[in-house]
């Protein structure tokens, strides 16, 4: 038994994700190459290991009752100086995406959480990284849009090398899918060490 370290996200589909992702680690943010690009639904929370099943159940809950809806993005915000983020804005989706973390978030469930910040939610470009950095993320990204129906949202584990993986799919309407590399014999081979 130990503990692992989870997040709940909706993943920015291809070719965007990769597209997005590159320009991340192109603007000098060494974390990017360990972080799909994505919409946090759940960030970083700490469980116990034997906890998953009781979280794969809730998120599937959440899921079943939810439906698809549009996303679009469009330009760059910041939350400096408050904290040291690039983002790309959501203009069509953020209320729903809202509707979902608090659903995950339900004080009856098994991922209550108070969060460090009000709810935003983003799409994370540049993080931590020098200012002059940050301002090319928050210019060269001005003009950048993106679009696709939402139709669910994915389980992911933080190894010990820092990287997130996908655990879990889960579909609005009722469905779920685990993909190949998060069987139950690869879990077992993924670290599963705090944060």
């Amino acid at each position: 038994m130990g503990t692992v370290t989870i997040g709940v996200s909706i993943a920015v589909p291809e070719p965007h994700g990769s597209l997005l992702q590159e320009r991340r680690t192109g603007f000098g943010d060494a974390a990017a190459h360990g972080i799909p690009t994505h919409v946090t639904l759940l960030p970083p929370t700490e469980i116990e290991d034997t906890g998953l099943p009781a979280v794969e159940a809730h998120l599937t809950e959440v899921a079943t009752a939810g439906r698809p809806f549009p996303m679009r993005l469009s330009g760059t915000g910041t939350f400096r100086p408050v904290s040291p983020v690039v983002y790309v804005r959501i203009v069509a989706g953020a209320e729903s995406c809202a509707r979902l973390q608090r659903h995950i978030r339900d004080a009856s469930g098994p991922l209550a959480r108070e969060l460090q910040f009000p709810y935003h939610p983003h799409v994370t470009v540049a993080h931590g990284i020098d200012e002059a950095a940050m301002d090319r993320a928050f210019e060269e990204l001005a003009d950048y849009r993106a679009e696709w129906p939402c139709t669910g949202f994915a389980l992911y584990e933080q190894g010990a090398d820092r990287v997130w993986r996908k655990l879990r799919e889960f579909t609005f309407g009722g469905g779920a899918v685990v993909p190949p590399q998060a069987t139950p014999a690869d879990r077992d081979t993924i670290p599963t060490t705090s944060r």
